[in-house]
């Protein structure tokens, strides 16, 4: 078995998977994930078919104890992004539920169905291949950089890029989780993610199994299942984008069962994008309970993360985690030494926890670092005085240079949503011949018959950040564009380039 998941050595009675009614012990979860394993053997690497079932995840967990790398595929992606990915990461086979309907270009491919119903004595002669490696990142197993997934990026800029994570940047993430998170077999993980992510998929599934612990996913998410296994099932973490804390938030006011439960949980954690302050407040508010944000990409898995203990901390992603370099930098490739809250610069990290490349993209990956081994994240940051870490934005889409000033669009935004009219804000720059860039606010009005007046979002802002940070436009929208994750998808914009 693999030193990725020890507990399956011990293969016990303990429950690992709960996906609605399909449960899993450890040592259930062992006999199916290690038949499927020696069936895959010698694969190439296998595509999976990322449903959020149980047989998406003992299809992962087969994969990494054959050594064989996955694909995990979104089965929503489209077909023309579906043959790019599916040509480029060339598997040799697919994994899929037994009643998985696949398009095109994966039911070309040789189909292996996932059993997880696998009877005592049902993993054949010969046994799971010692797939190795993968033990605690500081173990330095020769086998560590052996690749274990190809994640496929969102495809913002081009075809989407497969970002080959080895086995080691997995169980250093996942083990410098475990000591900012105090995470341990004790816990029960709640979550609805989507399992072709980092978050869902690493984080939400391979997290849990590596603690030993175990992870219930609600299939679809509900603020109603949410209540359910974080109260009465005796859930202790929570794992969430913030469109599903938002929601939460909203129904916070009307549902004391959904009080309890996260009032009893020890944890809730938000990724993928920002958390308004805003929503923050409702929970904490509500149930005594801080919402942790952390912050990581498909290349890096997690860098930093605010830690257990210290207190709320709104608006911040926390410390750099254990094992991770972390540095701003100056769009001419100087560091920025600034702990002062408001300089600027592109965040690049370096550490244990980075991929190893771009799948067939030799130029991409050699891009994407800067000498010494920073990987360039794109993400726009400010440091704190004590070295907690705000992001502002994205370089490409977040930073807006208007009348001198270089101004992130997160804090616009953050402050925009604390009006009690705006139920969804984005804010995004647009070139200006007086200030180079004006800012121009989105706006998804809480009464779509009464908007707030341009004038007022402006003064509101003002009074919040600095003049130079208001809106000089106001747009309203029924909607905000977003992507499976709940992020705001800035290019789909009406008027905005590729839109």
């Amino acid at each position: 078995m693999s030193a990725l998941f020890p507990a399956l050595e011990a293969a016990s009675g303990r429950p690992a998977l709960r996906f609605g009614a399909d449960t899993l012990t450890y040592e259930e979860l062992a006999r199916a994930a290690g038949a499927l394993a020696v069936r895959i053997r010698g694969a190439g690497r296998v595509a999976v078919w990322a449903t959020p079932t149980a047989e998406t995840a003992v299809g992962v967990v087969a994969a990494l104890l054959a050594g064989v790398p996955a694909v995990p595929v979104n089965p929503r992606t489209g077909q023309r992004e579906l043959a790019h990915i599916v040509g480029d990461s060339a598997p040799g086979a697919v994994l899929a539920g037994t009643a998985d309907d696949l398009p095109g270009p994966l039911a070309a491919l040789r189909r292996i169905d996932v059993d997880i119903d696998v009877p005592a004595g049902g993993v054949p002669d010969g046994g799971v291949p010692a797939a190795g490696g993968g033990g605690r990142a500081e173990e330095g197993r020769e086998d560590a950089e052996a690749p274990a997934l190809i994640v496929y990026t969102s495809g913002t800029t081009g075809p989407p890029k497969g970002v080959v994570l080895s086995r080691r940047a997995i169980a250093a993430s996942l083990d410098a989780l475990e000591e900012a998170w105090r995470w341990t077999a004790d816990d029960v993980l709640v979550h609805a993610l989507p399992l072709f992510h980092v978050h869902g998929l690493i984080l939400g599934i391979l997290g849990p199994l590596r603690r030993g612990g175990e992870v219930r996913h609600l299939g679809a998410f509900s603020v109603e299942g949410v209540a359910k296994e974080l109260g009465d099932g005796g859930g202790t973490m929570l794992f969430g984008v913030p469109t599903m804390y938002h929601r939460i938030a909203e129904a916070l006011p009307h549902d004391p069962a959904l009080v309890r439960a996260l009032t009893g949980a020890r944890l809730l954690v938000s990724g993928s994008a920002a958390l308004p302050v805003r929503d923050h407040e409702r929970i904490a508010a509500a149930t005594g309970r801080t919402v942790i944000e952390r912050y990581g990409m498909t290349e890096t898995l997690m860098n930093t993360s605010i830690p257990v203990g210290p207190g709320p901390r709104p608006g911040s992603v926390g410390l750099p985690l254990r094992g991770v370099g972390l540095r701003l930098v100056e769009e001419d490739g100087s560091v920025l030494d600034a702990h002062d809250g408001e300089t600027v610069g592109e965040i690049q990290v370096r550490g244990p926890n980075l991929f190893t490349a771009y799948l067939n993209r030799p130029d991409a990956t050699a891009a994407a670092f800067a000498d010494g081994g920073w990987f360039r994240t794109g993400d726009m940051a400010v440091r704190e005085a004590d070295g907690y870490v705000r992001i502002v934005g994205r370089k490409a889409t977040d930073l807006i240079k208007s009348g001198g000033y270089k101004i992130g669009a997160g804090e616009i935004e953050n402050a925009l949503l604390d009006h009690p009219d705006v139920r969804e804000a984005a804010v995004t720059g647009e070139p200006d011949p007086d200030l180079g860039e004006r800012i121009v606010a989105w706006v998804v009005p809480a009464d779509p018959a009464r908007p707030p007046a341009p004038d007022a979002l402006a003064a509101h802002v003002t009074a919040l950040l600095a003049p130079h940070k208001r809106p000089r436009e106001v747009r309203y929208l029924a909607a905000l564009p977003r992507n499976d994750m709940g992020k705001i998808l800035k290019k789909a914009l009406p008027g905005t380039p590729d839109a």
